[in-house]
């Protein structure tokens, strides 16, 4: 009895993961409630604060406060509005080839989004604005500046205050950063084989990952 419960619990998971992850975000959950609640006129109208967000543009301060009324209260209209931002962003993080459209719908119906309202959403994902959304995302993304460029020459120190004869080489760097910034340093010339050493090293690392078929996109 001991091994065929332990065998029963080696059992593999057949349950798909939804798009939102494994775990719903609680801006998700705590919005779907409201949802079954409101008119689609105004579903709409937080929606397209939502895509002049995802497009990079900057709404008009107090925007969704004026979406409120005496039926639907600012707290109402912030939980739409970061339940439904959380839910378009996990769905536009993911490349268009492993998200389809008939499985967005159907996680969707998981979610117990109602269903009047899935082909604004699913419209969204995969409209003509998705480039748009895509490029204003690389943008705005956070990122750390890039070479512009590498200068270098060498110097040899023929003697120093406490050496009369040194003839010692060193490699002076010159680094031009894409914000501006210019960082020179000095290093030996072991340093200097050992850091040529590193960089070819990663250089053909990365080679070896690229041929990795896990990593290659499947038409």
């Amino acid at each position: 009895m001991a091994r065929e419960r332990a065998s029963s619990a080696l059992t593999p998971l057949t349950e798909t993961t939804l798009f939102v992850g494994p775990k719903i975000p609680d801006e998700i959950k705590r919005m779907i409630p409201h949802l079954t609640k409101i008119d689609k006129a105004l579903f709409r109208k937080i929606l397209q604060v939502i895509i002049s967000v995802l497009e990079g543009k900057v709404p008009d301060d107090g925007l969704l406060q004026k979406l409120q009324s005496e039926t639907v209260t600012e707290d109402v209209i912030s939980s739409l509005y970061a339940g439904l931002y959380s839910l378009l962003r996990s769905a536009l993080r993911l490349p268009q080839t492993s998200l389809k459209p008939e499985q967005f719908k159907a996680d969707l119906g998981e979610l117990k989004i109602p269903a009047e309202l899935i082909p604004d959403l699913s419209s969204v994902v995969f409209g003509e604005k998705r480039l748009a959304f895509d490029a204003a995302a690389l943008q705005n993304r956070n990122h750390l500046p890039t070479l512009d460029s590498l200068r270098w020459r060498v110097d040899v120190a023929i003697s120093t205050s406490a050496l009369n004869r040194v003839l010692e080489p060193t490699v002076l760097m010159e680094l031009k950063l894409s914000d501006g910034k210019v960082h020179t340093f000095e290093v030996s010339l072991s340093k200097f084989h050992e850091l040529r050493y590193n960089v070819a090293y990663v250089l053909k690392e990365m080679e070896e990952i690229e041929k990795k078929s896990i990593l290659k996109i499947q038409d």
